[in-house]
């Protein structure tokens, strides 16, 4: 049992966090989110430093990493200040091909994700619905079979990043729910242009997290030919199995990294902050919660790298992974807001960076998965209590 990273782990660390600070400063990051403006300069350099590729074979561009060191990488992302602005807005590339790499043909993986992991394709993933949620066994997009192709037509919510990308990940029903033994089947996953003339893309002005815009999503006839169907027809929801534990377990490490930069910002200005002729860092009533913050947020920084291990060895990680991304949203969340509450008034205000913080964070907490979700699937796993839902 070795809870430290390994040489080579340790110098992912280390060449992000420098890279993203020393390039990409908390003021940038205040402006795109103060204008609302897709981080194209960061996405393209961290494109062109190959660090998009981290978890991609290597026979596609990719450095044939694992979701590991993807996680350390993605948590360094969100440390160096970007937050959850920084992390979205090349999230997708780092997890989101998965399933092409998995269960795609050599034809498909060449032509697919190379593009993605230059930086040329920017792409968005296209699962939830409006009135399915998390139940995506329910999805009522559909993807009706003609010659050569599918023509789709459906709705799809909270789709990040689709007022700029190019490609998108789509999972739509190609058998009716009715028509099928078991609900998990007839669900299709495709990868393939976004035709703008045939989706129309609403903006959904949101709480934070600015510059990586969500959207709705609404297709109308959109045809997608028979080459850009991932694996089986009727597979989809297989597939997409196979991405959700290292979605968590990314989520989950950007959220300890938000975490910590909040406390970054809270430490220092705890130790500058001269009041009543002693620093406010002084204060047992200041130095309490941040330690305790800190705790939090290693303790939760443990089950998610575990999670990432056991994924990473072909372990089954559903519990750790989840467990991980509920403690470190938690921990995450309650580090942001103890920031803002040291910086007392000037925790409110924008250029001191918490206030940001904390609306980004409650991204990880409430998304993918909401943490009572996560709760009831702990306590039917774990605790082996009767399934709730």
């Amino acid at each position: 049992m070795d809870f430290s990273f390994t040489a080579d782990q340790q110098s992912v660390r280390d060449a992000v966090l420098d890279y993203c600070t020393s390039r990409f400063p908390d003021r940038y990051w205040l402006d795109r989110d103060r204008e609302g403006v897709f981080p194209h300069d960061f996405h393209k350099s961290m494109a062109e430093a190959g660090w998009l590729g981290i978890a991609m074979p290597e026979e596609v561009g990719g450095s044939g990493l694992g979701i590991t060191e993807a996680a350390i990488m993605m948590q360094a992302v969100a440390e160096s200040g970007g937050g959850m602005t920084a992390a979205s807005s090349i999230h997708g590339p780092v997890f989101s091909m998965q399933p092409v790499a998995l269960f795609g043909t050599e034809e498909q993986q060449q032509r697919m994700i190379p593009p993605v992991l230059g930086g040329d394709d920017l792409i968005c993933f296209a699962v939830t619905e409006p009135d399915a949620g998390l139940d995506t066994t329910r999805l009522r997009t559909r993807a009706e079979r003609r010659e050569g192709g599918y023509l789709v037509n459906g709705e799809k919510i909270w789709i990040s990043v689709a007022q700029e990308a190019r490609k998108m990940m789509l999972l739509a029903r190609t058998t009716p729910l009715e028509e099928v033994e078991r609900k998990t089947e007839g669900l299709s996953l495709f990868f393939t242009d976004l035709d703008r003339d045939k989706v129309e893309i609403r903006r959904i002005p949101k709480m934070g997290r600015h510059a990586v815009d969500s959207n709705l999503l609404f297709f109308s006839d959109l045809w997608i030919p028979e080459e850009d169907r991932i694996g089986a027809e009727g597979e989809g929801f297989r597939m997409i199995l196979h991405g959700l534990n290292p979605e968590r377990i990314l989520l989950a490490a950007e959220a300890v990294g938000l975490g910590r930069a909040a406390l970054r910002h809270a430490s220092r200005y705890a130790r500058e902050r001269v009041v009543f002729d002693r620093p406010i860092g002084q204060n047992q009533g200041i130095q309490h919660p941040l330690a305790k913050c800190w705790a939090q947020l290693e303790a939760a920084n443990l089950m998610v790298m575990k999670a990432a291990t056991l994924f990473d060895d072909g372990v089954e990680c559903g519990v750790e992974a989840n467990a991980g991304k509920y403690l470190a949203a938690e921990a995450g969340f309650e580090a942001c807001h103890t920031a803002m509450l040291t910086l007392g008034g000037m925790g409110y205000a924008q250029e001191y960076h918490v206030e940001r913080y904390l609306r980004e964070i409650l991204i990880p907490r409430t998304a993918p998965v909401s943490p009572h979700m996560i709760l009831n699937f702990l306590a039917e796993k774990v605790l082996d209590l009767p399934k709730s839902y």
